[in-house]
């Protein structure tokens, strides 16, 4: 589904990524961990479009999308939801939903997706007329995957879901990320939670320095003493 091949970008003068490859396949969970300051966050960045790459190609399917707009990547089908939720502190939840799918025309498809974000995140619909910035934190996570379903992705980029959550709402937020990705959509999945990205990917890859340095099976990432101590915090 994904294709990143020998990506380099930068801010400015400053190399973020280095001749970064990833792949990820349709129906896949994949995780990105390493330390702060990887590189994780850019990459998702310049596969949705928000940052351009100096050199290498990203595609999507057969299309090639480094020179497409974030807008028009989004119609595609590949949605990021941004690392400290990023929700519109005065508007409602509903409007923030409404928002997530400002790429699509169809009202009678709109509505739909609204119904099905309802199932999975109940407490959204009972607070549809209260401002975001009134939501507690783990709601606040909530509304930002959930506007991020309403735009329909094929493939959900998630940064760092659990950030700055009670361990109570990582797993529940886990367990929200579990049931989209088993419902069929794609998801990779940047988290500083090692044990809980490798918990619910089969698959990962592990930055440090701009620069992808190890991947592999989940199971297999898990096994390894070297890679847990140094990059899962043991």
């Amino acid at each position: 589904m994904l294709k990143v091949n020998g990506v380099d970008t930068y801010y400015g003068l400053i190399c973020a990524l280095r001749n970064v490859s990833i792949e990820i396949g349709d129906g896949e969970a994949v995780a990105l961990i390493g330390p702060n300051g990887a590189g994780k966050t850019t990459l998702l960045q310049t596969i949705s479009g928000t940052m351009r790459p100096r050199n290498g190609s990203v595609r999507f399917g057969e299309e090639e999308m480094t020179k497409l707009s974030s807008h028009e990547i989004v119609r595609r089908g590949v949605v990021q939801v941004p690392e400290g939720r990023m929700v519109y502190p005065n508007f409602t939840v509903l409007e923030n939903l409404q928002l997530g799918a400002y790429t699509e025309k169809n009202a009678a498809l709109i509505k739909d997706r609204l119904e099905r974000v309802f199932q999975s995140f109940p407490r959204l619909k009972e607070r549809l007329k209260q401002k975001a910035g009134t939501l507690s934190g783990g709601e606040q996570q909530m509304l930002a995957i959930a506007r991020g379903l309403m735009a329909g992705p094929k493939l959900l980029l998630l940064d760092e879901p659990s950030l700055g959550l009670a361990p109570t709402l990582v797993d529940e937020t886990m367990d929200i990320i579990s049931n989209i990705h088993r419902e069929g959509t794609t998801i990779l999945l940047v988290e500083q939670n090692a044990y809980a990205a490798l918990e619910l990917a089969g698959r990962a890859y592990i930055m440090e320095g701009g620069q992808v340095v190890l991947q592999d099976a989940s199971k297999n990432l898990l096994d390894n003493e070297e890679a847990r101590k140094k990059y899962f915090g043991e």
